[in-house]
């Protein structure tokens, strides 16, 4: 086990680390040269242009005010600084309630040594309710958005006589006659979406090329065919791209036509659009027909959160899908386990030295000693986790889920449970995989809380050097962007030509909750269940929630690019898992003091447990339901509200083309169809195909039919 000096010696080298990195970063910020690397927000909003370039050739790249290096601490209070409606109307309330985790895990750690369960409860209990009021006052003030007035309606029953496009339209304007809208159908388009990139790509070549062209004339540039253009025939760079992008053109028009004229790329599923708030939030909370597995409804996410991919897939599919991810997901943890053991055998110099005794003398030097133990097993870890989020993220898109938010939160849970098992549990219990495994499997269940009870105040050390690494450097390195800068610096070099390069070359990036927040939460556990066995590290995790709070509040303000706004659904998770942890310590801390003299004390411990599962079930039914369901009379009071504020609102020309997919959607907009304001008031009858009904009581665009009726609505008409 890493002794006190080993643990000093970690402290310095990440407290060094993290100080040259904040350094670096206060330095750096203020070159005119790197301002769209560490502001790109504000370009994007278009609040901020690039330095002047006026005077002094150097002062163009380097900042020249040597006052501004004495205040290179200003960005702390600045991140600081903007109120919290003004942060949400900047960034979303995604990016507000996501600080929110930070704020509570600093406060909450303060006081956990005194009042361990029932503070931990109380702020929970103050937050739920805080963040839930928030989401419904963000709902009902912000502005208008498709997702409001749109459901998605899945396994829409097959037909013989009519397209799945008149089967909507007909069941909608029967079963939903006064608030029914419009729809847009889903195409498997994911092959049109595949030639379009190819075609961005080609396009952006053809360009590098022709620029190239326009600056000198006299020669033609050229290229070749092969892997990277390193390889292969050369060629008229300028005739061979052209001609490529003439073909892609032909394949995509030809992929259009098939995806319009082939009923087999419609899927059965479509966005249907309401006159009202209130009119899709009955659609999106109600079964709609007798049976149960057809005509699905859920609320639509906002178009920019659509994953369309995986509206292609088909629904039936979907649970084979899950199944096969449960089971890869199962072995992906446990195999996991293998390297983790690695890992801690670097934290036990007794280990190192029996499997290499070659290397037991240069071990043993004072120094390298404590580099060992005190910072190699952090660092370690930390490398072996970096490509974890990517494959999770695959398994994710692979079960279907249509939504990117939706995606980031499951891979966010999986990412959690990975690490309570494999970083958590993996470092307390040593052994491979399989051997921990068997041991779980044939012990009995009340003696597992204490073989992970007694282990864990001996792995205090490790998960010391582990904050540090992880939490301290981490964090000045996310504020460093050490990776954009130095992208950002190569491809301004050699590929930036207008504007528009410059743009999309200084990638502001997202919040990445499907990384951040799992993290958070493995913090959050590691202090709840060290807060009474070993209460000194508490001091490293207040330093990271302290740090982090205004690191990344500073990157909210000024750097990330909000990539879609779910009026922070992810909530319910996070309150649940550390819930969950605050369980799980407790449960640790009753097996630690079963195999200590205190045994007899250990029943009186059994209520807090019930208790906070108790509590957890309170906030659930009181405060889920925000984060689930839109209340009927919030949106009759959104509706009431802007039916008063614009009478003449065109919702039609705002809903219509809100869920195309975005390879169909035209750059002219000149060629949409203009929006019809007029509506039929009178119902009329339409002829159908369907043998089994003759007419529909209302308008409808296409000669089609009611779809599923119940045979009572049928004899009622």
């Amino acid at each position: 086990m890493a002794t006190l000096k080993d643990i000093e010696m970690a402290a310095a080298i990440n407290f060094l680390t993290a100080f040259a990195f904040f350094v670096a970063f206060a330095f750096l910020r203020l070159q005119p040269i790197n301002d769209r690397v560490y502001f790109p927000k504000w370009y994007l909003k278009g609040l901020r242009s690039s330095p002047s370039r006026s005077g002094a050739v150097v002062g163009r790249f380097v900042n020249l005010d040597f006052r501004a290096y004495l205040r290179f601490l200003k960005w702390m209070p600045a991140a600081l600084q903007m109120p919290e409606p003004e942060l949400i109307d900047h960034a979303g309330l995604d990016s507000a309630a996501y600080l929110r985790i930070y704020f509570v895990g600093f406060w909450t750690h303060l006081v956990m040594a005194y009042v361990f369960t029932f503070w931990t409860c109380y702020v929970l209990k103050k937050e739920y309710e805080i963040v839930a009021s928030m989401r419904l006052h963000f709902l009902a003030s912000e502005k208008r958005r498709p997702d409001q007035f749109t459901v998605l309606v899945r396994n829409v029953p097959p037909d013989p006589d009519e397209s799945v496009n008149e089967l909507v339209e007909h069941f909608f304007l029967v079963n939903h006659p006064e608030h029914y809208f419009t729809h847009q159908v889903v195409y498997n388009a994911n092959k049109l979406s595949d030639l379009v990139k190819e075609k961005k790509k080609i396009q952006n070549r053809l360009d590098y090329y022709q620029l190239k062209y326009s600056r000198n004339q006299s020669k033609r540039p050229f290229s070749k065919t092969g892997f990277l253009g390193l390889c292969g025939d050369k060629v008229d760079a300028i005739d061979f791209y052209a001609s490529k992008i003439e073909k892609l053109s032909e394949e995509i028009a030809s992929e259009k036509e098939k995806i319009m004229n082939n009923p087999k790329h419609i899927m059965p599923a479509a966005f249907v659009s309401f006159k009202t708030r209130w009119g899709a939030a009955v659609c999106a909370q109600t079964q709609q027909s007798r049976n149960p597995t057809i005509w699905l409804t859920e609320w639509a996410p906002e178009p920019r959160d659509v994953f369309w991919d995986n509206l292609a897939i088909p629904y039936v599919s979907l649970t084979i899908r899950r199944l096969i991810i449960a089971v890869a997901f199962f072995f992906l943890t446990f195999f996991f386990m293998i390297p983790i053991a690695f890992v801690q055998t670097l934290a036990n110099i007794e280990g190192i030295e029996k499997a290499l005794p070659f290397l037991k003398p240069i071990i043993e030097l004072k120094g390298i000693k404590s580099f060992i133990q005190g910072f190699l097993p952090g660092i370690a870890l930390k490398i072996f986790l970096i490509f974890l989020p990517t494959i999770l993220m695959i398994m994710s898109k692979f079960e279907g889920f249509i939504s990117i938010s939706f995606l980031e939160r499951r891979s966010a849970t999986r990412y959690y449970i990975f690490q309570f098992i494999n970083v958590f549990l993996g470092s307390i219990i040593t052994g491979t995989a399989f051997q921990q495994l068997n041991n779980f499997i044939h012990q009995s269940a009340n003696d597992i809380p204490k073989t992970i009870g007694v282990s864990i105040p001996m792995k205090a050390t490790f998960f010391i050097t582990y904050i540090m690494v992880d939490g301290w450097a981490g964090v000045a390195g996310e504020i460093l962007r050490l990776k954009p800068l130095v992208i950002y610096h190569i491809r301004n070099f050699f590929l930036v030509k207008t504007e528009k390069d410059r743009e999309e070359a200084m990638d502001p990036g997202t919040l990445g909750f499907n990384t951040g927040e799992p993290q958070i939460q493995l913090y959050f556990l590691l202090g709840l269940v060290y807060a009474v066995v070993t209460p000194v590290l508490l001091p490293f995790i207040i330093v990271f929630f302290g740090l982090a709070y205004v690191v990344y509040r500073h990157q909210i303000i000024n750097v990330y690019n909000q990539e879609y706004e779910s009026a922070a659904a992810f909530w319910p998770d996070v309150h649940g898992r550390i819930i969950a942890a605050l369980v799980v310590s407790q449960l640790l801390l009753m097996g630690l003091l079963s195999t200590k003299e205190a045994a007899q004390s250990t029943p009186l411990l059994i209520a807090l447990p019930v208790l906070t599962i108790w509590f957890h079930i309170f906030c659930k039914g009181r405060y889920e339901p925000a984060f689930v369901k839109y209340p009927l009379q919030e949106a009759m009071m959104k509706d009431t509200l802007e039916r008063a504020k614009e009478p003449n609102l065109n919702l039609k020309g705002f809903l219509e083309n809100a869920y195309i997919h975005p390879v169909f959607v035209e750059e002219d907009d000149s060629e949409s169809h203009a929006a019809t304001e007029e509506e039929d008031k009178e119902p009329k009858l339409i002829p159908t195909k369907r043998q089994s009904r003759r007419n529909t009581p209302l308008a409808s665009k296409h000669s089609g039919s009611l779809s599923s009726l119940l045979p009572e609505a049928t004899e009622e008409h």
